[in-house]
């Protein structure tokens, strides 16, 4: 049995229901007999897999449906072994390198690589090309986008690649130069709303106006959440008429607003490490630590003074910078809740900050 959000993803371009403009756009570059290579970026939620998807369909038909798993082995200078997994139909071989830290240019180089170096395996393919998906292109090393640079320059003529990232802004100039860039905006409320109805729809229940309105409130522009609330809320409760109805948050993003609590609550060394163990159990669940500083840092602007909402999220973005470009990750939460916490003591009890530079 597969999730709703999975279920009734839009499979052609025919099917997508908002951003008219793009699809078309999408629509004439597959049928133009020269595709390029591709960067899609968006925020999380916004359809930029779902996009991908359908315009591989479009390029190639149904056969990019039939699709495999395959685990590949790597072998790193140091002789280490890196397990990747590869999802692969006879067109196309969709990754993400990220998954294995620095050592991903060698994923990038051998595997690019061996696929720029074969040609199609269907003769009867409406293109002569293979396309590479490069999922979380926007996390990749420097020397691995260096090694993707050099590959799209020398076998365009056997591969495409589409790269799909949250953002372009981590991404080498090269790269970007080297791609159609093609951003899928987060959908309006209102396209929420149709699509969610439409779910709805397909289900076979009414969807009532009231509640399709809450969803699309709550779900911030992210349709892959609110398609995944819609049916949590389905099965909780048949009756969504109900005045009543609320929407349940996930439980990592009520322990970080717990963090942010307890940062407000008081400000000494013992509470560091109390929110430190806190963020050793986040991380240990998987949850990005990007993740963990933005919803801790919107819940601390929530309740603090006018004043110290622009400092806060300063320093929230000057340590994700930094917490993007070092390792441990830890260390650089702990030491944005060390700054915060000298902001507001500073703040509401005159604190003199001479001496607490070493934060900065």
């Amino acid at each position: 049995m597969s999730l709703w959000v999975d279920k009734y993803r839009p499979k052609t371009l025919d099917e997508l229901s908002y951003h008219e403009g793009l699809t078309t756009r999408m629509r004439a570059l597959a049928n133009s007999g020269d595709f390029p290579h591709l960067l899609v970026y968006g925020p999380s939620g916004a359809g930029k897999k779902t996009r991908i998807s359908c315009i591989l369909r479009e390029l190639f038909g149904k056969g990019v449906e039939r699709l495999k798993i395959d685990q590949r082995v790597f072998l790193t200078p140091s002789k280490r072994k890196l397990d990747v997994n590869i999802v692969q139909s006879n067109y196309h071989i969709e990754l993400t390198p990220s998954d294995v830290g620095n050592y991903d240019r060698v994923v990038i180089q051998d595997l690019l690589k061996e696929i720029a170096q074969t040609q199609q395996v269907d003769l009867n393919a409406k293109q002569r090309f293979k396309v590479v998906v490069i999922n979380e292109a926007d996390l990749l090393s420097r020397d691995a986008q260096a090694a993707l640079r050099r590959t799209m320059e020398k076998f365009m003529s056997n591969m495409r690649i589409i790269l799909c990232a949250n953002s372009t802004s981590r991404l080498i100039a090269p790269i970007k130069s080297r791609c159609l860039l093609m951003r899928v905006a987060a959908p309006s409320p209102e396209e929420i709303k149709t699509v969610l109805q439409q779910v709805a729809k397909n289900v076979g229940f009414d969807l009532p106006p009231e509640a399709s309105e809450k969803i699309a409130e709550d779900s911030n522009g992210n349709l892959r959440k609110a398609t995944l609330v819609l049916e949590a809320l389905k099965m909780q409760s048949k009756d969504l008429n109900s005045p009543s109805l609320t929407i349940p948050k996930p439980d990592w993003e009520s322990y970080c607003h717990k963090v942010a609590d307890l940062i407000m609550s008081e400000q000494t060394p013992a509470k560091v490490m109390e929110v430190r163990g806190k963020f050793y159990e986040l991380l240990s669940h998987c949850i990005p630590p990007t993740v963990i500083l933005k919803t801790v840092a919107e819940r601390l602007v929530d309740q603090m003074d006018e004043s110290l909402k622009a400092d806060v999220m300063y320093w929230a973005a000057f340590y994700e910078r930094r917490m993007r470009m070092g390792n441990k990750k830890i260390f650089h939460l702990e030491a944005w809740v060390i700054k915060v916490m000298c902001l507001y003591k500073h703040y509401f009890f005159d604190v003199d900050m001479e001496d607490l530079n070493a934060f900065d």
